[in-house]
């Protein structure tokens, strides 16, 4: 784990854009084209703004999947991660992306899941762009999680720690409003990637950052995982970092 504290998460978001952006350039003049995975949630505002300015990235030689989605949601509604990443990332892009692997989970999720699945399982992915929760998880995998699963995706339950962030970050109006169960990329499929960028701002989620960077790897802290990567970048504000201890 290589860990970069900012004072401000505008700092700590451009300059994990400018990594994560070096890594796609790399990745596409050696093979040609790359796949990354982009997450969601405030924790990514200021990255995601700031990775869409980034120079010289051929977003044509670019496949793009992202991490979850609601069961149920509307892709209309305004916490529906698929809208999200088309008003805040993929509609600004310079040009279209090669591919752009949307989660639909208004329906059949488990199709989906099996769907999106099948798609990724045989590709490498060359950046992994996430954040993790209050609650410590990765992607919608909230603790304790599941380490083994091979499946890339699959339909999760949401804790009520993982549901009040929702809320408590203004995409709901009241607890009731958040759904129950959400599309989750596994935790080891997310490992899989060559190069994970890790976006954590904001005191909230220093208890969770301390928990993933300086605790034991495991399930009840789903990010520590991120501890076993060869290559994890973390990228917090002072905020976020401090609870740490180095």
């Amino acid at each position: 784990m290589k860990l970069n504290v900012f004072e401000n998460k505008e700092d700590s978001g451009a300059a994990a854009a400018q990594l994560g952006a070096d890594y796609i350039r790399k990745a596409v003049e050696a093979e040609g084209h790359a796949n990354i995975i982009v997450a969601t949630g405030a924790s990514q505002f200021e990255m995601l703004s700031a990775l869409i300015e980034m120079p010289d990235i051929p977003w044509h030689k670019i496949s793009i999947f992202h991490l979850d989605e609601y069961v149920g949601m509307s892709i209309e509604h305004p916490a529906s991660f698929r809208r999200y990443l088309w008003e805040r990332f993929h509609s600004k892009l310079p040009v279209p992306p090669a591919d752009f692997h949307y989660l639909n989970a208004e329906e059949n999720p488990q199709a989906e899941c099996d769907r999106v699945g099948a798609l990724i399982q045989v590709l490498k992915i060359h950046v992994c762009f996430a954040g993790i929760g209050e609650n410590g998880h990765l992607a919608f995998n909230d603790p304790p999680a599941d380490f083994e699963t091979e499946a890339p995706y699959k339909v999760v339950a949401l804790d009520e720690a993982c549901r009040m962030q929702q809320m408590g970050e203004g995409w709901f109006p009241t607890f009731e409003d958040v759904p129950t169960h959400a599309i989750s990329m596994s935790v080891r499929q997310i490992m899989k990637s060559e190069k994970m960028i890790i976006t954590v701002p904001d005191e909230r989620k220093s208890v969770a950052v301390q928990g993933a960077v300086e605790g034991p790897v495991s399930p009840q802290c789903p990010a520590s995982i991120l501890q076993n990567h060869e290559c994890c970048h973390f990228y917090m504000d002072a905020a976020g970092a401090s609870k740490l201890k180095v």
